[in-house]
């Protein structure tokens, strides 16, 4: 119908200063968790991914693992083990991590291609792009990695091809071996080297709430010392914190603007990036 038409006309007016303002910068997506093997979310999220790229955007994909690796340790009778939300990973472990990091990797590329966009894979054995020393932590957590330095050489490589490219989050050390590392510390140590416009942690909550049972509580927006009280109140919290610390060490590294969102929502980072109102919640260095 007409009036279905002019809607649609609308929505893609008010998307226009969007994409103008937007055109050629680098937006940072984090993707991970038990909504990374939905395969309808993982469509929906790619195909806004390819359509950020088709509309002149320059998007960089960084990807974990966590329940395929975890799922993984079970059928080999491996108890997974974590020290504040890191995987205790030995030398078995670290081979387990790799393996499905590059599998899932591959299936990534290959669905994004299978959209229609160039999309290329990115990891230590091609292209080294974290440089990480041994994490110090309480206890011994093994082959998990601090990352100090960010090679975006090989990002940028790919993004002046206008493909897309999609980072597993391992690193190496001075000596060559490969790291574990954070997939929300590596995609802020990314975004940050990249001087990206926007860093988006994609997970399966609508954003952050002062009261998790109060759906009217949601905080659209905050500042990085708001978020910090909030971390300090208690009202930010578990899973929560290492994302919120992720957007404010990517803000101090220069990144414009982060967001958290929930990738359940049918084509949320448009919503989230197009839209006046967005649907997550952003964390700004300053309001």
């Amino acid at each position: 119908m007409v009036e279905d038409a002019i809607k649609k006309a609308q929505i893609l007016i008010e998307a226009l200063p969007y994409i103008k303002r937007f055109h050629k910068k680098t937006i940072v997506i984090k993707y991970g968790g038990s909504i990374l093997d939905s395969f309808d979310i993982r469509r929906g999220v790619l195909e806004d991914i390819v359509f950020l790229n088709y509309m002149g955007l320059r998007p960089v994909l960084v990807h974990g693992a966590g329940p395929r690796i975890s799922e993984r340790m079970r059928s080999l009778g491996k108890k997974a083990e974590f020290v504040e939300g890191m995987r205790v990973t030995d030398c078995e472990t670290i081979k387990i991590v790799q393996e499905e990091l590059e599998k899932l990797n591959a299936i990534i590329v290959k669905e994004i291609i299978g959209l229609g966009a160039k999309a290329m894979g990115i990891n230590p054995k091609s292209r080294n792009v974290l440089l990480v020393e041994k994490k110090k932590a309480a206890v011994d957590l093994g082959l998990v990695g601090q990352i100090i330095k960010v090679n975006t050489r090989s990002i940028l490589n790919v993004l002046q091809e206008e493909a897309i490219a999609v980072v597993l989050p391992l690193g190496r050390d001075s000596n060559k071996k490969v790291y574990n590392c954070n997939a929300d510390e590596a995609a802020a140590s990314i975004a940050a080297g990249l001087r990206a416009e926007k860093l988006v942690l994609l997970t399966n909550v609508k954003g952050i709430m002062r009261n998790t049972e109060d759906t009217h509580s949601f905080i659209s927006s905050l500042s990085v010392s708001e978020a910090r009280d909030l971390i300090k109140d208690n009202i930010i919290q578990h899973g929560m914190i290492p994302k919120v610390e992720a957007c404010i060490a990517s803000l101090q590294g220069g990144v414009k603007k982060t967001h958290i969102i929930d990738a359940r929502t049918e084509h949320s980072l448009l919503l989230e990036i197009f839209t006046d109102r967005g649907i997550g919640t952003e964390i700004v260095k300053e309001k």
